[in-house]
């Protein structure tokens, strides 16, 4: 079969692949991909940034960002063939942590975790990948050509979830969210929080394209300008592109009680000057949290399962700005100036 494998740490050794079929060992599900999702990870790990193969392999099939149907299924374990799904990425670590042994693996303790298409194990980006049932997620037919979007979905609603949690700490009443980023994260952040009926603000740089469009779409603000103005009297502040001006730009500027999620990771290597003494004074005397989360446990693929049955489908597609053929699969890692998403396609 062909797959979409490098060889980790190597830059320019990603191509298209004769591999095996699926080892059953992977799981009694058999799985045909239909679309492969790219997002800055895989470009990182193509570039030769990190990414980790198999204990005996040389090169990792990649990606994480799945839809697939359904070919072979055992009975009684709530899948069958033709079922829309998509594979959880993280599996819990061996040992197990306190965390991993009760299926909260994305808060893993100990680092041991293996990840699908990033970390020791591999990913989906294969025209057949076989799978445990415990660890896939129907998908809702209408959503046959959107669903690759749930991965990422996913990561917000467990973002969401833990600003709730936080948010409990004493009465809790938000009203605006300030969201930075309109890339697929920071929109379908935005998606959530006007689901839930919020003021929802987002904040990019560019000033035409798909972008302010879609934000509008869903009943929510488009910010270009100062940052400052646009966030001062957010509730919440969902940050989703790991820049590091930004992030300081949002941290101190919320409301008092106010909650910072950091979901975009940074790059590291610039130095900005910070007054970490009125951060300080801001935090403590405003009772403000800032804190970051990343991936997700099968509980917020099933939420994020929710969220894109209940959006409009049309609005959906459109966040897929490019949909690549396998053959020519490289296409989608250039990213194009009204790029959003970007998918390949395998099977549709």
């Amino acid at each position: 079969m062909r797959a979409i494998t490098v060889v980790p740490g190597s830059a320019g050794s990603a191509q298209l692949t004769e591999m095996p079929d699926p080892p059953l060992e992977d799981g009694p599900m058999l799985v045909q991909t239909m679309y492969i999702g790219m997002c800055g990870t895989d470009r990182e790990i193509i570039h030769g940034d990190y990414g980790t193969a198999p204990a005996g392999d040389d090169r990792l099939i990649i990606g994480h960002e799945s839809l697939g149907r359904v070919l072979e299924a055992p009975a009684d374990c709530g899948f069958a063939a033709g079922d829309l799904v998509v594979g959880i990425v993280r599996r819990p670590d061996a040992v197990p942590c306190p965390n991993c042994a009760i299926g909260e693996w994305d808060m893993c303790r100990n680092g041991q975790y293996t990840e699908r298409g990033i970390k020791e194990r591999h990913g989906f980006a294969s025209e057949r990948y076989r799978i445990r049932p415990e660890f896939a997620v129907k998908v809702d037919p209408a959503l046959h050509r959107v669903g690759v979007l749930l991965e990422p979905t996913s990561v917000v609603s467990k973002a969401w979830e833990h600003i709730e949690r936080i948010g409990s700490r004493a009465r809790w009443t938000p009203s605006r969210v300030f969201i930075t980023g309109a890339g697929p994260i920071g929109l379908l952040a935005a998606l959530i929080g006007t689901q839930r009926g919020l003021d929802v603000h987002v904040f990019d740089r560019v000033t035409d394209g798909p972008k302010p469009q879609l934000v509008a779409d869903i009943g929510a603000t488009y910010h270009s300008d100062s940052i400052e103005l646009a966030c001062g009297a957010a509730d919440v502040v969902i940050e989703c592109t790991g820049v590091s001006q930004l992030i300081l730009s949002v941290i101190g500027n919320t409301s008092p009680g106010g909650i910072v999620c950091l979901t975009g990771v940074s790059s590291g290597g610039r130095a900005f000057p910070i007054d970490a003494g009125q951060v300080n004074r801001s935090l403590v005397l405003g009772n403000e949290v800032v804190f970051g989360s990343v991936n997700a446990n099968r509980r917020h693929y099933e939420t994020g399962a929710e969220v894109l049955a209940r959006a409009d489908v049309s609005w959906l597609e459109r966040l897929i700005t490019r949909r690549v053929p396998l053959d020519t699969w490289s296409d989608a890692l250039a990213l194009q100036p009204d790029d959003v998403k970007a998918t390949i396609e395998f099977a549709v």
